[in-house]
């Protein structure tokens, strides 16, 4: 575990702790098959589409300033809310990185223009178009200080993020915001993600329900820690010697262990969320899987037989127009510009 300082931008919403629940787990099988699966939870429709961007295209983290400015050396799939902001993705070195919210996250801004800053709209595609391994994004954040902008959402709404990065060899590294500073935890141990409190609080309460013991008791509410704990007993448990279309199959099964019903309520908490969609990235095999839980089916995307070389175009599929969708989609994806992020 690491702890740096750095500048962020925006004071965060306080919410109750089960109005904006995402989940998050990693299967580890046989012959270094790696699978991450995630949930995310918000309490109306988030409309998201899926971009697949080549190498060699030149980005920046903000429209001016102070900020990054880089040519992606990799090619990745993005699943992209309300066509402005990437909320996760997987590049072609199997580098999967996903956002998930995070209650008490504090962004400042870099005072003076003095750190150079970068929007929440492209900072997983800074990460996903830059490395392939969860060393090289430590060792980055290690060397360098940086500030975050994010602009609000969804009538007002202010992101307060946490992220965790997984690679192909099943290791996971979480960035953490906590009272103005970077906290990073490194581990192939860390197969789970929720939401609240700290990533060490929470640990500590699954490691309270271990000693209980999970096919005996497990907590059932909707709530962050028992979430987490019920993830984690469940992906520990589940066969790891199975192929990569079972295991697949399996986090999934995982994942709605851990979804929010859709329509589910309470009287005292009008802003609780449902599971909107879920997503499955094969590190391994560089297949993407996603569906909404308003529909029945799951497609994916095998990243692996696209043409993401320098040059080629971005790509999209546009889930408005697209529903219903079923097995691989690859070739119902149309050239598109890239997204415009919301700075």
């Amino acid at each position: 575990m690491m702890k740096r300082s750095v500048i962020f931008m925006f004071a965060v919403l306080f919410f109750c702790s089960n109005a904006f629940p995402c989940s998050r787990v990693v299967f580890l099988g046989r012959d270094n098959l790696t699978i991450v699966g995630r949930t995310l939870d918000w309490r109306t429709p988030i409309p998201t589409n899926l971009y697949v961007y080549p190498r060699g295209m030149q980005k920046q983290g903000m429209p001016s300033g102070n900020t990054y400015y880089w040519k992606s050396k990799y090619g990745s799939v993005l699943a992209v809310s309300y066509d402005g902001g990437a909320t996760e993705g997987m590049n072609e070195k199997g580098l999967v990185m996903n956002a998930l919210f995070c209650k008490g996250s504090i962004y400042r801004s870099s005072m003076n223009g003095k750190l150079r800053s970068m929007s929440l709209a492209v900072f997983v595609s800074y990460f996903l178009d830059n490395f392939a391994t969860v060393d090289e994004v430590e060792k980055w954040l290690n060397e360098n200080e940086f500030a975050i902008y994010g602009q609000n959402f969804d009538q007002g709404t202010e992101a307060a993020l946490h992220w965790a990065l997984t690679d192909r060899s099943g290791t996971t590294l979480v960035m953490e915001f906590q009272n103005g500073n970077l906290d990073v935890y490194k581990s192939r141990d860390y197969r789970v993600l929720t939401n609240d409190p700290p990533f060490p609080q929470i640990l500590a309460i699954n490691n309270y329900w271990k000693q209980i013991g999970g096919a005996n008791q497990l907590p059932g509410s909707v709530r962050s820690p028992d979430r987490f704990t019920r993830a984690s007993f469940f992906i520990e448990h589940i066969p790891d010697t199975v192929d990569h279309k079972l295991a697949a199959a399996q986090v999934l099964t995982v994942l709605n262990n851990v979804a929010v019903p859709l329509g589910y309520g309470l009287e005292d908490a009008p802003n609780l969320s449902s599971t909107q969609w879920r997503s499955v990235a094969d590190a391994k095999n560089l297949i993407y899987y996603f569906g909404f839980t308003s529909q029945f089916s799951v497609f994916n995307i095998d990243l692996s037989k696209l043409n993401i070389k320098e040059g080629a175009p971005v790509l999209k599929l546009d889930t408005s127009v697209n529903t219903d969708l079923h097995g691989c989609v690859n070739d119902i994806l149309l050239p598109s510009e890239p997204f415009t992020p919301m700075w």
